[in-house]
């Protein structure tokens, strides 16, 4: 059966065929977004999960105060003025984990009258070796380039290549006798003390 050329131009203009058409491809684009909506919903979670930490949202903030640390107690160290070594311990994180209780550093405590605490970070501020204490000599002592340091004060004795003494750190000793440090590092290689 052929269609004459009135059937056709009849069937081209129903206002029910062309409202169907318009009708399907409505509930076609609807679906198309909303199955994008929600499809969308997780992937944005998950970006903001992965990038958190890239944007700031979970890193510390740089050059903030260092906190103080609990180190020793006051009854450990000698009362004589030796000066102790101990390691110092905090809780680290990076932008996805949190280690707790690692070792960030070294420091050599020393008391000094009945209850001050005198502290230097163990890292020779000339080029960042390990710096020792000789008993013989009661100095402090760079074995890398040997350089020696005074071990009331921490400045760095004649020929010492350091541009500086050795960084101290503050300290605390609260009413219970437990000694408090404010853990930093320093610039090494030049003569001012600036943390890092």
């Amino acid at each position: 059966m052929t269609m004459n050329a009135d059937e056709k131009s009849e069937s081209a203009t129903d206002p029910q065929t062309g409202a169907g058409a318009r009708r399907d491809f409505l509930l076609k684009a609807g679906s198309v977004c909303a199955g994008c909506a929600l499809a969308g919903v997780p992937v944005a979670a998950g970006l903001r999960v992965v990038t958190h930490p890239v944007t700031g949202g979970g890193a510390a903030a740089v050059g903030g105060e260092a906190p103080f640390l609990p180190v020793t107690t006051l009854d450990s160290l000698p009362e004589d003025g030796s000066p102790a070594k101990f390691m110092i311990r905090a809780d680290k994180s990076d932008a996805w984990s949190r280690f707790p209780n690692q070792v960030i550093g070294a420091a050599f405590l020393r008391r000094v009258g009945e209850r001050g605490v005198q502290a230097f970070n163990v890292v020779c501020p000339h080029l960042g070796c390990a710096v020792e204490f000789r008993e013989p000599n009661r100095d402090y002592f760079c074995p890398c380039h040997n350089s020696a340091f005074e071990l009331e004060s921490g400045t760095q004795e004649a020929n010492s290549p350091s541009a500086r003494g050795l960084d101290s750190l503050e300290t605390q000793v609260d009413d219970s006798g437990n000694v408090l440090v404010q853990f930093q590092n320093f610039v090494m290689g030049i003569k001012e003390k600036r943390p890092v």
